[in-house]
């Protein structure tokens, strides 16, 4: 295999310029990495080391911190978490989907880490789920907790997070659909519990230091505000751009709760020595993070066929990917892109990012405009449309 043709990566970068003069979103910034050849194209009003929200790209950096965990012997994988976090013991599941949340069973089982880390614990979001504010009680309370778009200064701090979870019966029986979310946030709290230190401190001294992922945290220093960009959402009356946070907004201080599922920022750069490390067997510049089983445990289809035909965002989603450990699998390839084996994941307030073992590489789009659906946009499909066919070989 080869790099890149310099030829061809020029459509990568006429494709983001246009999205900026089309108005698709402000700025980007896209990483392409390959046998060892990185390219870090950019379009707006964004630079390549500006820090970025990178949302539900944090579950698959909580998730290593969680193996790191299971390799010391500090969690297994098919234990019961109730006795670190008893907020979860004795869970009562609810009769039906809309129901009131007091018309309730007993849970079959006790939820595991592994539940957690597959998002088979029973509590979460999922198809079938949506509905106007009342229709569906449990989704209203889910969104009483922060469970919904980032809001770092809207969430209590753990223990306080834990005990309104616990008052809340789970949705399905554990281990029987997947249901989006939650389980990160949960992994995040008892990371913490088992290793006695914050969530921040334990992923700074066991992934990012030793990474070197400096701009990388649940929050951006006051020396580095400058370089954390203004992200946007879309008003959903008029269509127009609207400023989600500013530079001085919710990511300038440290959270009360840090946010397994989504509360990172960090930077191209960053990310990518993460997922060079994933790439390369839980190695990245000779500094071992995780062992390589773990890595290929993280990073293959966990779900069985059973739990995929009903479970997904929407139904359906699940037709040609997979889930491993706080990421996605590719089970079928559908597209130019995406070789079966690729793995990663989005972030709502719009990133991208995927590993493609089969091709040795890695992209990464960060954007300042957040994703409408869970499907990503047009401009997430078309950078990864444009990098595939940019190959040398």
């Amino acid at each position: 295999m080869g790099g890149f043709s310099k030829t061809r990566l020029e459509r990568v970068r006429d494709r983001l310029a246009k999205s900026v003069e089309s108005g698709e979103v402000p700025g980007a910034v896209a990483l392409l990495s390959r046998d060892g050849e990185t390219h870090v194209e950019h379009a707006g009003d964004v630079r390549p080391d500006l820090i970025f929200r990178i949302s539900s790209m944090t579950k698959p950096v909580t998730a290593a911190a969680a193996m790191i965990c299971v390799e010391e012997c500090l969690l297994r994988l098919d234990d019961p978490v109730d006795e670190l976090l008893p907020e979860l013991a004795s869970r009562r599941v609810l009769t039906r989907l809309d129901g009131p949340l007091d018309d309730t069973v007993p849970a079959e089982r006790a939820i595991t880490v592994r539940d957690l880390l597959t998002f088979r614990l029973g509590i979460g979001f999922g198809a079938g789920m949506w509905g106007p504010p009342g229709t569906v009680p449990i989704m209203d309370a889910l969104g009483t907790i922060g469970q919904g778009a980032p809001e770092p200064a809207a969430v209590p701090a753990p223990d306080e997070w834990m005990r309104r979870l616990g008052a809340l019966p789970l949705v399905y029986q554990p281990g029987e659909r997947w249901l989006y979310n939650t389980g990160s946030d949960i992994l995040g709290v008892l990371i913490a519990r088992v290793t006695g230190q914050p969530l921040e401190d334990f992923m700074r001294e066991r992934i990012f230091e030793p990474l070197g992922l400096a701009d990388t945290g649940f929050s951006v220093p006051a020396a580095s505000l400058g370089r954390l960009t203004t992200h946007y959402t879309t008003d959903p009356g008029s269509g127009e751009l609207t400023v989600y946070d500013p530079p001085d907004g919710q990511w300038s201080a440290p959270p009360a709760f840090p946010s397994g599922a989504g509360g990172l920022v960090s930077t191209a750069g960053d990310y990518a020595a993460f997922a060079s490390m994933l790439l390369g067997g839980g190695v990245h510049r000779g500094v071992r993070v995780l062992s390589r089983p773990s890595v290929s445990l993280m990073t293959s289809d966990q779900l069985p066929a059973e739990v995929k035909a009903v479970s997904g965002l929407m139904l359906g989603d699940f037709d040609d990917m997979g889930w491993g450990f706080g990421l996605s699998v590719t089970t079928r390839r559908t597209q130019l892109y995406d070789s079966v084996g690729t793995y990663g994941w989005s972030g709502g307030l719009g990133t991208t990012w995927i590993n493609d073992p089969a091709e040795n590489l890695t992209l990464i789009l960060l954007t300042t405009r957040a994703w409408t659906s869970h499907i990503p946009p047009a401009i997430c499909r078309d950078f990864l449309t444009s990098a595939y066919q940019a190959f040398a070989d």
